[in-house]
C-alpha cells in the first residue's frame, strides 16, 4: 500500500516552469508485486501489454466522489494506488493516444506517474472549491440576468410600457433566436482565446446591456436589449463546459454539471428575494421598480465578470499570477496528477493545444457527426413539455389573483423543490450508469402535471392550480446529465468544443418552437396550450427510448464487426484507422 504523501517524481516547482526530472524507483516503492500480475478490476488490462518492471495500477475501479462523501464512507484504503489502467499503460497502444507536442499540460504527462486515493479525494476537493465553486457563481450571474424579464413582469413591466403579451413572447423569442446563432461562434472564439479569456469578455458584455434595460421606453428598445443579452450569452454555458473538462473526467463531470445547474436554481432562489427587495424601490428616483431591478443585477453581474478574469486559471498547469499566487493554486505534484488522471480517462483531450482554434474541416467534420444528434434531438424535444408553464409562471400567478410581491416569492418552493430532484436524478443516473431511461421518468412526471392543469376550470381553486404547476415545474431536469452524456459521447476535443455549443442550440430552438405554445386568447388557463404540451411530453418519451434503441444497435453492430476482426487486424486498425472520435470502430456508446 502507498503511505499518503510518497513523491513518484521529483519535479522543480511550477513557478520555474521546469520540466519533470529524474524518477524514484517507483516499482520498488509501490509494492513488490509488478504490474502485470495485479488483478485489475473487470479485466481492463487483460488485453494492455503492460512492461513487468512499471509500478502497479489501482485494483478497483474509480471511487464516485460526491460533494456529500465523507471521509468514513469510503470503502477502500486512501493509501492504496488510484491510478486507472488506460493505453498508456500498454508501449505500443500508447503511441496511439499520445499528446500532441503543443499539448499546454505535455510537462506534466508521465505514465509511469501513480498516486493513492488519500491524493486524488484531496486534489479533487480542491478542484472543487477552486474552479467549480466560482463557475457556479458565473452561472449564477448569467441566470440574474436572463431571468429577471419574469420579475420584472411581476412588477408590472409589461403595464407600464404598454406591452401586450405578444410583445413578450417576441423578445423571449429574439433572445433565443440570437442566444442559438452564437452559440457555435462563440465557441470558435472561445477555442481561439481559451475560455478563461473569453468567458469574463462575454459577462461583462451582456452586464452592461443587461444594466441599460433600466432606460426602456418601448419595444424597439426592449427587443434590441434581449438580442444583445442573448448573443453575448451565446456560447457561455457550452464555453464553461469546455472549461471543466479540462479539469474533470468524464464520470465526474455529469455530477459537476448538476451542481452548475444547481447554481441556476439557486440563482432564482436568491434573484427571488432581491426582486422583493428591490421591486419595493418602486418610485425611487421617479423610477419603477423593475428598472432598478435590471441595473442593480446587471451591475452585480458585471463585477462577477471582472473577477473571472483574475480567477479563471488557462489551465490545471498554469494557474500561477499576481492575483491567483505567485505559485499557483497546484503544486508540481497536484498538477501531475490532475492531467495524468485527465488524459488516463480521455486520452483525446491531449489532442488539441487549449488556445488552438479549429479551422473549416474540423468545424464540418464535427457538424457531420451524425451519431450525436440523436442528444441533440433530445436537447430540442425534453424542454418543450415545460418550458411554457414556467415562463408564464408569473404572469399566470398574477392572473388567478396573487399580487406582484406574493407572485415573486411564490416560485421558491418549485425552485428549492427542483434543486434537490436535479442533484437526485443526477446521482441516480451516475450510480446506474443510465440517461435515457431517467429521461423517460423526467417527462413522465411532466405529462402527469399537466393532464389536471389541462382540465382546470375557472372554478378550480386558484390554490390548487398553483400547487398542480408547482409540482410539475419541480420535476426533476436531465439537462446536466445530457451535457455530459454529450460530452462522454464526443470522445475528441474537437467534436467536444462543438458538441456541447450544438446541444445547447437545439435546446434554444426548443424554446423558440414553444414561444408562442400560450397565446394572450388562451389565458388564463391555457386549455389549448396545455394539450399541445401534453402531447409533446409523449414526443419526447418516445425520443429517449428511441435514441437508447439507436445507441444500443450501433454498439452491437460495432462489436459484430470488432469481434469479426483478428488481434493482428484490430492491431492494424488501430494504428492506422484515418477514423477519429465517435467514429472509431473500438469507441462504444453511452446511453
Amino acid at each position: 500500500m502507498l503511505a499518503d504523501g510518497i513523491e513518484f517524481e521529483k519535479s522543480k516547482e511550477k513557478s520555474t516552469g521546469g520540466e519533470i526530472s529524474e524518477r524514484d524507483s517507483l516499482s520498488r516503492e509501490l509494492s513488490p508485486v509488478n504490474s502485470t500480475e495485479n488483478t485489475l478490476y473487470g479485466g481492463i488490462a487483460a488485453h494492455l501489454n503492460i512492461p513487468k518492471d512499471w509500478p502497479p495500477l489501482a485494483t478497483e475501479g474509480p471511487f464516485k466522489y460526491y460533494f456529500w462523501t465523507l471521509p468514513s464512507q469510503i470503502d477502500r484504503d486512501l493509501d492504496a494506488v488510484a491510478t486507472q489502467p488506460s493505453v498508456f499503460d500498454d508501449p505500443e497502444q500508447a503511441k496511439l493516444s499520445q499528446p500532441i507536442p503543443e499539448y499546454e499540460n505535455l510537462h506534466r504527462f508521465d505514465p509511469l506517474a501513480r498516486w493513492t486515493w488519500r491524493e486524488e479525494k484531496t486534489i479533487i476537493r480542491k478542484m472543487d472549491l477552486r474552479i467549480m465553486l466560482w463557475c457556479s457563481v458565473m452561472f449564477m450571474a448569467l441566470q440574474l440576468d436572463r431571468g429577471n424579464i419574469s420579475q420584472a413582469v411581476a412588477g408590472d413591466m409589461l403595464t407600464d410600457l404598454k406591452f401586450s403579451t405578444n410583445v413578450y413572447n417576441n423578445g423571449n423569442t429574439i433572445f433565443k433566436v440570437c442566444f442559438l446563432i452564437c452559440e457555435v461562434p462563440s465557441q470558435l472564439i472561445s477555442k481561439k482565446l481559451g475560455p478563461d479569456v473569453w468567458i469574463p469578455i462575454q459577462m461583462i458584455s451582456w452586464s452592461i446591456v443587461a444594466f441599460s434595460q433600466h432606460w426602456l421606453n418601448g419595444p424597439a428598445s426592449f427587443y434590441i436589449t434581449r438580442g444583445l443579452i442573448g448573443a453575448w450569452e451565446g456560447g457561455f454555458i457550452a464555453d464553461i463546459c469546455l472549461y471543466l473538462s479540462y479539469f474533470y473526467t468524464a464520470a465526474e463531470l455529469p455530477l459537476r454539471l448538476a451542481y452548475f445547474w444547481a447554481a441556476l436554481t439557486c440563482s432564482d432562489i436568491i434573484s427571488a428575494f432581491l426582486g422583493f427587495g428591490i421591486l419595493h424601490m418602486n418610485g425611487t428616483g421617479g423610477k419603477e421598480g423593475w428598472r432598478w431591478l435590471f441595473l442593480i443585477e446587471g451591475c452585480i453581474t458585471c463585477v462577477v465578470g471582472i473577477f473571472s478574469f483574475l480567477i479563471l486559471p488557462p489551465s490545471p498547469t498554469k494557474t500561477a499570477s499576481w492575483f491567483r499566487g505567485r505559485n499557483g493554486w497546484f503544486n508540481a505534484r497536484e498538477e501531475t496528477v490532475i492531467v495524468n488522471r485527465v488524459l488516463r480517462d480521455d486520452p483525446s483531450k491531449g489532442d488539441m493545444h487549449n488556445r488552438q482554434a479549429l479551422n473549416f474541416k474540423m468545424l464540418k467534420r464535427s457538424l457531420l457527426d451524425y451519431d450525436l444528434w440523436p442528444i441533440y434531438i433530445i436537447g430540442l424535444v425534453f424542454g418543450m413539455s415545460s418550458s411554457p408553464v414556467s415562463t408564464y409562471l408569473t404572469l399566470t400567478l398574477r392572473s388567478i389573483g396573487f399580487t406582484t410581491l406574493q407572485s415573486t416569492l411564490m416560485v421558491l418552493p418549485y425552485q428549492v423543490a427542483h434543486l434537490v430532484f436535479l442533484l437526485a436524478i443526477t446521482y441516480i443516473a451516475q450510480r446506474l450508469d443510465e440517461r435515457s431511461l431517467i429521461g423517460v421518468v423526467a417527462q413522465v412526471w411532466i405529462v402527469a402535471c399537466l393532464i389536471p392543469l389541462r382540465t382546470f376550470t375557472a372554478e378550480t381553486s386558484r390554490w390548487a392550480k398553483y400547487a398542480v404547476t408547482i409540482v410539475l415545474l419541480s420535476s426533476p431536469s436531465t439537462h446536466a446529465i445530457q451535457v455530459g452524456w454529450t460530452s462522454r459521447n464526443s470522445n475528441s476535443v474537437r467534436t467536444r468544443t462543438l458538441s456541447a455549443a450544438m446541444y445547447n442550440m437545439f435546446c434554444q430552438l426548443s424554446g423558440i418552437i414553444t414561444s408562442y405554445v400560450y397565446r394572450a386568447d388562451d389565458k388564463p388557463l391555457y386549455h389549448r396550450g396545455n394539450s399541445v404540451l401534453i402531447g409533446l411530453g409523449c414526443m419526447s418519451i418516445a425520443v429517449y427510448l428511441l435514441v437508447k434503441i439507436y445507441y444500443i444497435s450501433r454498439n452491437r453492430y460495432r462489436d459484430r464487426i470488432w469481434n469479426a476482426m483478428t488481434e493482428e487486424e484490430q492491431n492494424h486498425y488501430k494504428f492506422n484507422t484515418v477514423d477519429e472520435g465517435s467514429a472509431r470502430l473500438d469507441f462504444r456508446f453511452a446511453h
